[in-house]
């Protein structure tokens, strides 16, 4: 047991400490199938894929057999009994047990060979997803999907799902707990009837930001070398953590001092690069504020992935796409680029970053289109694991969505349905967080400002600290105490709403398109 871990129990009793323990070890385990995982995306060469997804499959059995073993199950059950560790229902001990205990009977119901099977689908899966990426061939990743789909749908039907729901609910819970379809419907039909009302305004606005920024070509030694300058002045700490290239920016590690995250490049459009630089630092910071005495408890971890995404998308829109962060950013690009920027005027890299443009790439939209890719990924997840749409099917299925959402021919796979990477990761129930993610952000970063009144004007200095220090006592620092709409109430006193995230994108993307 770890010094912080034996520290934290001393004065509570032996079968807690013992439940700790057992945790701790399984962390581990995750801890070494997370490293593997981020070694295969940056590093390892592809013909290692094989044997790796042999070493993943083993280690989630493992991990699986450790989180359900008989000895775990007496240690939970021995601490549910004692009333001195769950009569606070916000101490770390109660916490830990309520969340100890929805995971393990979670785990319980699925077998041993579907979690060694899902790992070595997933593995699998991205290499193959990889290949048919690269030659913008869809048939080439079917096989693989069709399996993926196979097993999702014998591992909802593990879990089971309420009355009125469906199998999407089952695979949901694992990230954003309590989430089902229909409250994810209810919550996006009125949010796309509102943003497609902005989005109008602006695409047929007679005014608009330049995009020049977004057309200047600049070095990728360069441009590795500024965001990473960017992602230490927002707090991140490259003592515990690093940056590197994949396919699909990520975010991942074994404990909050050991992050790993990743960006990807283009010589022509910098901004993706910033971008994603931004939003995975703010997957990066959640983690690193995350309690090292906790590691390998709930309180040591991450709510839910609304949450989370809520944190990555702050530091990347309301912070990286606000007028007083490109007042600090702006002169650092002309001092980092030289001659190479010296035509762009503040308008155009200010305009440039918050430029509105209906496109096919999720990761390289602005925010007043991403919440519609998302709601294309959650209508096509539910016909699929329903079964009302075949995995051949897929991508007419996309580029329809595409076509009626957003106004786009899709012009190939690549550009459409081989895009994400979540699939071929066997996450499916996923990708509404992100959208949760920017309506729990946009509230959150209200009352941060609201504490912080002059937190706008230390942002055009470059000074981040006070907004990171807020998250990490209002967030980080709690771990799993509160669950994501508990935690936005103590937070914010209020629920979570759509009128933040619409006040920030109107107030902001009016005046820059006159309407």
């Amino acid at each position: 047991m770890s010094t912080a871990t034996a520290t934290e129990t001393n004065t509570l009793p032996a079968h807690y400490g013992r439940l700790l323990e057992l945790a701790r070890e399984t962390q581990l385990i995750g801890g070494c199938a997370s490293m593997l995982g981020w070694d295969q995306e940056v590093l390892m060469p592809s013909g290692g894929i094989a044997y790796r997804g042999e070493q993943l499959a083993l280690l989630a059995k493992m991990h699986h057999e450790m989180n359900t073993s008989q000895a775990f199950s007496d240690a939970l059950a021995e601490c549910e009994s004692d009333s001195e560790l769950t009569s606070d229902p916000h101490s770390p001990s109660a916490v830990n047990i309520r969340e100890f205990r929805w995971a393990f009977d979670r785990r319980t119901k699925l077998p041993a060979s579907l979690v060694e099977e899902e790992a070595k689908l997933s593995s699998e899966g991205m290499h193959a997803w990889k290949e048919a990426r690269a030659k913008n061939d869809f048939s080439m990743f079917s096989p693989s999907l069709r399996k993926i789909i196979d097993m999702l749908r014998r591992k909802a039907e593990c879990y089971g799902w309420g009355e009125g729901g469906e199998p999407w609910d089952a695979l949901a819970e694992d990230y954003e707990k309590g989430c089902t379809a229909e409250w994810v419907a209810s919550v996006f039909t009125p949010l796309r009837e509102r943003l497609q009302g902005l989005l109008d305004d602006v695409m047929g606005a007679a005014k608009s930001p330049s995009n020049a920024f977004n057309e200047i070509e600049l070095p990728v030694e360069d441009q590795k070398r500024f965001v990473k300058m960017v992602a230490a002045q927002f707090g991140f700490d490259f003592d515990r953590g690093r940056l590197d290239e994949s396919t699909h920016p990520f975010c991942s590690g074994s404990h909050c001092n050991d992050i790993r995250m990743t960006t990807r490049f283009h010589v022509a459009n910098i901004n993706d690069a910033l971008g994603s630089t931004m939003h995975e630092t703010g997957h990066g910071l959640y983690e690193q504020g995350l309690l090292a005495k906790y590691i390998g408890s709930p309180m040591g971890d991450s709510i839910s992935l609304g949450i989370h995404e809520s944190q990555s998308r702050m530091w990347e829109n309301q912070v990286g796409r606000s007028e007083s962060f490109w007042r600090w950013c702006e002169p650092k690009l002309k001092e980092h680029f030289g001659k190479d920027v010296a035509g762009l005027s503040f308008d155009d890299v200010y305009g440039g970053a918050n430029v509105v443009k209906p496109d096919f790439i999720r990761v390289e939209a602005d925010e007043a289109t991403y919440n519609m890719h998302i709601m294309i990924r959650f209508e096509l997840e539910r016909a699929i694991l329903s079964g009302d749409l075949d995995v051949d099917d897929i991508p007419a299925a996309w580029n329809a969505k595409y076509k009626e959402y957003l106004g786009l021919d899709v012009p190939n796979d690549a550009s459409g349905c081989l895009q994400d990477i979540h699939w071929s990761m066997t996450s499916m129930g996923y990708f509404p967080t992100y959208t949760l993610g920017n309506l729990y952000c946009a509230q959150f970063f209200e009352k941060a400002v609201e504490d912080h009144p002059g937190m706008h004007e230390e942002f055009a200095r470059g000074e981040f600290g006070s907004l990171l220090s807020w998250l990490r006592g209002n967030i980080h620092e709690h771990g799993q105490r509160y669950r994501a709409a508990e935690l936005c109430e103590v937070v914010t006193g209020k629920p979570l709403s759509a009128d933040p995230l619409m006040r920030h994108l109107e107030s902001k993307l009016r005046p820059l398109y006159g309407v």
